[in-house]
């Protein structure tokens, strides 16, 4: 368990870059970023001058105390992260929702004709 061939580090990072899904259907986009372990309360979505950010943190667990446990090995994603999307004029971006579930933040993309140049978007 401890000698895998995957490269492992034994403390975290302070930045990571979240993986992400685009999917295209009839109605939108939708964009699936993974996010385990991330608060809604710690996402910031933003939208302008055509592109979405999607920023945040991911804190790792800390210990005060000497007898608790140490990472051994760490091969996800913690600190802060930050990912930017160039959207095409046909996404409303006043009608983008987003939610956080089971650690994959999803957010609809709608398409419109209407051109939007700033906007932020809640998280529920």
């Amino acid at each position: 368990m401890l000698r895998d061939t995957l490269p492992t580090l034994n403390e975290p990072v302070k930045t990571f870059v979240p993986q992400a899904d685009v999917l295209e259907g009839p109605a939108g986009f939708e964009l699936h970023l993974l996010l385990p372990g991330v608060a809604k309360e710690d996402v910031k979505i933003d939208f302008q001058d055509g592109q979405l950010t999607i920023s945040g943190e991911r804190k790792a667990p800390e210990s005060a105390d000497e007898q608790a446990p140490k990472f051994r090995r760490v091969e996800s994603g913690y600190g802060s992260f930050s990912r930017t999307f160039r959207l095409p004029d046909t996404v409303d971006v006043t009608a983008i929702q987003a939610e956080l579930t089971n650690g994959i933040l999803q957010l609809q993309l709608p398409f419109d004709s209407k051109k939007v140049t700033k906007h932020q978007i809640e998280v529920r």
